[in-house]
């Protein structure tokens, strides 16, 4: 296992105050704790994040939930409603290079802490928000979660079965993938001030995120002139056929395999009927041209499906895939978690905690040199209050045990 991974420390000296919570901030802050960025996450001394599912005196009710989007961060209990409290976090932010937050609009502003708070003492500092809806939008003031960004950003509209309701898609998009786009624009600010050493304010909305991941659907609209409709398992907008989810052996709810043949390569369909035993198929006039097989879609969905209903999922990959056909079975979450493939690559990994055991869960995907990052637990909370504050401050320890007393902390 130690060989399938290394730390990273392409942001080593990075600090970065986290004052994010549940999902869209997080993931952004871990991404960055993964390159080798020093992540304090500053937490409510009684619940801490509300991702911890935390309620006072009693146990944690999901921590799985915090464990996944704050792996390597330290956490720092403060009471921002303490002057004192709020004072520590000032002179944490004077010696930080990035501030994230995704509090409820207007939160931050609250308490003494907006880019104009921090901006004054701190001019170098890449200060990065992450709401729901974007400035200037008739829906700022709203409060938003994956869910609702999928809804207004389009994601939802696409999704589902031609004719029927739409579907939220399964993955929370809206949050992660916000995340990702925040976390990819601090590393272009934090290059840029390399050679300006000025600072810069971010902000990205939920919604206006969701935009970037619907491009192929707004360029599908522009060709068309027509609103993007479900397609179910097909691809909308993408006139080739055979392509979509075909059943097979097993009758599970993901005994499914995708199979997809590209426009681009007339040999996809020649080989697909050579592997299923349909030579005679390859010339006829119904499925010559992709414009043909598209006309005639349902025979040939019905051509492929007597195929992979004789087959597993995995063996239709393996057999679609072998002969140069872009194919994919369907696996579930618990095939994922099983699949001693990604703990061989690293991807996945094992780390232990001291109160729930030991626990498995993805990393960063991005392999450096033919390693992708080591994984360091989540931390417990106000578990490195004490090492921040001396550590970043220089605080000596009965400084952090008045601190403590006085309720600041």
């Amino acid at each position: 296992m130690e060989n399938t991974s290394a730390p990273l420390a392409f942001l080593s000296g990075i600090r970065i105050v986290d004052f994010t919570q549940f999902e869209a901030g997080p993931s952004c802050t871990e991404a960055l704790g993964w390159l080798g960025a020093e992540v304090v996450k500053i937490e409510n001394p009684k619940l801490g994040d509300p991702g911890r599912r935390r309620r006072p005196n009693a146990p944690d009710e999901d921590p799985w939930y915090f464990y996944i989007f704050n792996a390597g961060k330290k956490s720092l209990t403060v009471n921002l409603k303490s002057p004192r409290g709020l004072e520590l976090v000032k002179d944490l932010l004077r010696k930080a290079d990035v501030c994230v937050e995704n509090f409820a609009p207007g939160t931050i502003e609250r308490l003494g802490l907006s880019y104009e708070d921090v901006k004054a003492i701190n001019p170098k500092i890449i200060y990065c928000q992450v709401k729901g809806f974007g400035e200037g939008s008739p829906y700022e003031s709203n409060l938003a979660f994956d869910m609702i960004a999928q809804a207004v950003g389009g994601t939802i509209s696409v999704t589902g079965e031609k004719g029927r309701q739409p579907v939220k898609p399964g993955i929370s998009l809206g949050d992660t993938g916000t995340g990702m786009l925040m976390a990819v624009t601090i590393l272009g600010a934090l290059y840029k001030r390399r050679e300006t050493g000025e600072g810069h304010r971010l902000q990205v909305a939920m919604q206006d995120a969701m935009l970037h991941y619907m491009r192929t659907n707004l360029s599908s609209q522009r060709r068309t002139g027509k609103v993007v409709e479900r397609a179910g398992g097909k691809v909308s907008g993408i006139t080739n056929a055979p392509s979509g989810l075909y059943p097979c052996k097993g009758g599970g709810p993901n005994d499914w395999v995708y199979i997809m043949t590209s426009r681009a390569n007339p040999e996809h369909w020649s080989r697909l009927m050579t592997l299923m035993g349909h030579e005679e198929l390859i010339n006829d006039p119904r499925y010559a041209t992709p414009a043909d097989r598209v006309k005639h879609e349902a025979d040939v969905d019905a051509i492929i499906t007597d195929w992979t209903l004789r087959l597993s999922k995995h063996e239709a990959m393996t057999k679609v895939g072998g002969v140069g056909v872009p194919a994919g079975a369907v696996l579930d979450t618990m095939e994922l978690q099983n699949d001693e493939s990604f703990v061989k690559r690293g991807i996945m990994q094992t780390v232990e905690h001291p109160k729930m055991g030991s626990y498995k869960m993805p990393t960063w995907p991005v392999r450096v040199d033919g390693k992708p990052p080591t994984l360091v637990r989540a931390p417990e909370l106000g578990e490195h209050t004490e090492a921040v504050l001396v550590g970043w401050l220089g605080m000596a320890q009965g400084d952090v045990e008045k601190l403590r007393a006085e309720g600041a902390l």
